[in-house]
């Protein structure tokens, strides 16, 4: 029932030799001429990763969400010029994780960097960028990095400490603390458009723009705060779920709308380091909504309304200024004529929740937290327009950026190469199953350590804590919402019994250890042992 996910522990075992990929991208169809469009894989491609934190698919207008919940016209345009990803997986749902996955194209379990509490990064293992650096590519990155350890492979970095500021931001530079003035958002993609315009023109390069928004406190550029002007956002289905038909993890979490959110996360009260101009406009705009909000006294449902609106508000101002700032990076490519030599990709650590379950934030096996936006555009590789809704990964990206320029990918790294997928030429082995592990526990909200198994229809997850040993089975297919487990009804036997197999078979290949040190967890409490029972 489960097909073979392929050789996933040995990318670079089967990955295509570069002169055949070469040959094969070099006639890749052109329908506006109706001819062959030359290749631009036969030259190393500059590349531009574009990063965010924590951007929902849903808040991306290429992606559909039935809301309509903000218009992205400049991350679209990457849609339109090249490709959306339906389905991209992240393996740990969770920040810094994700950021040492795109590093490295491993699991947690390999490259050591398990959660946000007491992880550190192992600046001296192998990663793309020093890959790229090593091959003649100048490498830089800017924005938030959230590591711990400094960024290493990089000929240029201005990163921000830990999770950053939105407001002024201070900043670390080559290893020298700043203090830069504006909007974090703006001033990140200041960087990296000053690198482009000073850097060694003679070579390919390298440059990852990663911004602090749209995270957690959510605090849009003063010029977006009544960008909605008041708008009531549609609710999603799931909005007032009361996590019936699933478990003890479910029911006992600390991530929800309702009781999670603070008088800080809701602008109850105004941030530190605003300008006296600043705080003129901060106070015009929240001032009097408060103050309505105060006197009309909400409760229960309506007080959850509430909540919901404001966070919408504030979370989709932050993206309209990524938003605006993808647009300048894609702006100045265009006006210096790299955008045909440039593969671009937008995507952020991991997905996130925009009320679904009654939840913000992410960690989940469940789609909100576990897909991320993804979209491409490489002209003359990638056709546009395409919508691709394979199982990949944001552990693919090293991998892909490597083949793309064509050097040898590491066979300990645990990705495929989307190269072939952006040539519309799915390999016959690509996966179709798809190993998931979070780790983090018990603290910040109390999300209980899970695995899983994930394909294109079913979840079969497994949940380890001290109290709660438990399985849960979804179907996509006729609860695409994941709100009943159907584990343990007799009509899905023989699709829990294949799924469990998958799940020891994948365990295996990528060389999950049966339990994690305990330092995985970043807490207290140590979780049950993660080996798969019967």
């Amino acid at each position: 029932m489960v097909a073979s996910q392929g050789r996933m522990g040995g990318a670079g075992r089967d990955g295509v030799a570069r002169a055949t990929w070469v040959l094969m991208l070099g006639l890749v169809f052109n329908p506006s001429t109706g001819y062959a469009a030359e290749s631009r894989a036969a030259k190393q491609p500059n590349i531009v990763v574009i990063y965010s934190d924590d951007h929902a698919y849903q808040a991306i207008s290429a992606y559909g969400d039935p809301r309509r919940l903000l218009e992205t016209p400049n991350i679209d345009r990457l849609a339109r010029e090249g490709m959306r990803f339906n389905r991209c997986l992240v393996p740990n749902s969770i920040c810094g994780p994700c950021r040492a996955i795109v590093l490295t194209g491993k699991y947690s379990h390999i490259n050591g960097f398990y959660n946000n509490s007491n992880s550190r990064f192992d600046g001296s293992q192998p990663t793309f960028p020093k890959m790229l650096r090593a091959a003649g590519y100048q490498t830089a990155i800017f924005g938030k990095w959230h590591l711990v350890s400094p960024p290493t492979g990089f000929d240029s970095w201005c990163v921000l400490p830990g999770q950053g500021v939105y407001y002024h931001p201070p900043v670390i530079r080559d290893g020298n603390r700043e203090q830069l003035t504006g909007y974090v958002t703006d001033r990140i993609t200041d960087l990296a458009l000053d690198w482009l315009k000073s850097r060694d023109k003679s070579k390919p390069f390298l440059l990852m723009c990663q911004h602090k928004a749209p995270h957690r406190e959510w605090l849009p550029a003063i010029r977006h705060l009544g960008h909605d002007k008041d708008r009531v956002y549609p609710e999603p289905p799931s909005l007032f779920d009361d996590y019936s038909g699933r478990g003890k993890a479910e029911h006992d979490q600390d991530m929800t709308i309702a009781k999670t959110m603070t008088a800080t996360d809701l602008k109850l009260t105004a941030p530190k380091g605003l300008t006296a101009d600043e705080r003129k406009a901060w106070d015009a705009y929240y001032t009097p909504r408060n103050q309505a909000f105060q006197a009309a006294k909400l409760t229960g449902a309506d007080l959850v309304r509430f909540k919901y609106n404001r966070y919408l508000h504030d979370y989709l101002g932050c993206i309209k200024a990524v938003d605006e700032n993808v647009g300048r990076v894609l702006d100045y490519l265009d006006q210096e004529r790299l955008t045909s030599d440039t593969l671009v990709i937008y995507t952020s650590d991991q997905g996130f929740y925009l009320g679904e379950h009654g939840w913000f934030d992410k960690r989940w096996i469940f789609e909100e937290s576990l897909r991320t936006p993804l979209l491409a555009r490489w002209p003359g590789v990638i056709q546009a327009g395409r919508v691709d809704d394979h199982l990949v990964s944001n552990l693919d990206f090293a991998e892909t950026f490597l083949d793309a320029a064509g050097l040898p990918i590491p066979s300990d790294m645990q990705g495929r190469s989307l190269v072939p997928i952006f040539a519309g030429r799915t390999p016959a082995d690509w996966r179709t199953s798809f190993y998931y592990q979070y780790y983090e526990y018990p603290a910040p909200h109390h999300v209980r350590p899970h695995y899983g198994v994930v394909t294109d229809r079913y979840k079969l997850v497994r949940f380890a804590a001290p109290d709660d040993d438990s399985w849960e089975l979804f179907d996509l297919k006729t609860d695409p919402g994941e709100l009943k487990s159907v584990y343990g009804d007799p009509t899905y036997a023989q699709t829990t019994v294949d799924l469990k197999r998958e799940l020891d078979r994948l365990r295996g290949v990528l060389r999950v250890p049966a339990e994690p040190p305990e330092s995985a967890y970043g807490g207290s409490v140590r979780p049950s042992p993660a080996r798969t029972p019967r």
